[in-house]
């Protein structure tokens, strides 16, 4: 199994930036899919999650600025951030796993597989 995420970038405070996270070697519909973040010297924080196709959730933090999306048939899982602020610089990470639960989906813990991260610094 391999995620790979891209998108990242700099980009200036308020502007837009959508991630992609392409996965292969498992059956993608069949899976959860999440996004989490890491700011420097920071803790790994959740962001959003598509919980098998069917709910989404988000950070409280976040909910009406980020919207996670999927694509079964391209086994793909975007995420789209929009009015960025500096304190959104992170490294931010895919994830995926067959087997975590409803009320399990923000940990981090509950996910097996990650994609190697991608950069986003918001410059202010």
């Amino acid at each position: 199994v391999q995620l790979q995420a891209s998108g990242g970038g700099l980009v200036q405070a308020g502007d837009s930036l959508r991630l992609s996270c392409a996965a292969s070697g498992l059956t993608f519909r069949s899976y959860s899919v999440a996004w989490f973040r890491q700011a420097p010297g920071k803790d790994r924080e959740f962001v959003a999650a598509n919980f098998r196709g069917t709910n989404t959730f988000y950070a409280d933090s976040l909910k009406g600025r980020v919207a996670i999306s999927r694509d079964n048939a391209k086994a793909t899982v975007n995420l789209q951030m929009n009015s960025l602020k500096p304190e959104d610089t992170a490294v931010y990470y895919c994830a995926a796993s067959r087997s975590v639960i409803m009320s399990s989906v923000t940990r981090d813990q509950a996910y097996n597989y990650w994609g190697q991260g991608t950069l986003v610094t918001v410059s202010s």
